[in-house]
């Protein structure tokens, strides 16, 4: 699994709202076997990776210049 950055917005938490904030925004990672299935792998509140339905995020496009900074804040 590559590790490329991409960057979502929750807008949706389920059950996971102790996970997941709604208009958050989170690190998501390549995963290919899941993006078929129609899930995401998202770094949570936890610090972990886990993958959540793709429907409850929506893509960010961020500038290449900013990703460095959105994912220090992700991590903390």
């Amino acid at each position: 699994m590559s590790q490329t950055k991409k960057f979502v917005i929750c807008i949706h938490n389920g059950e996971y709202a102790g996970t997941l904030d709604v208009r958050k925004v989170y690190e998501a990672l390549d995963d290919p076997s899941a993006e078929k299935r129609n899930y995401i792998r998202v770094v949570d509140e936890s610090g972990e990776d886990y993958l959540y339905p793709r429907s409850w995020f929506v893509l960010v496009a961020v500038p290449e210049d900013s990703e460095q900074l959105l994912h220090e804040l992700a991590v903390k």
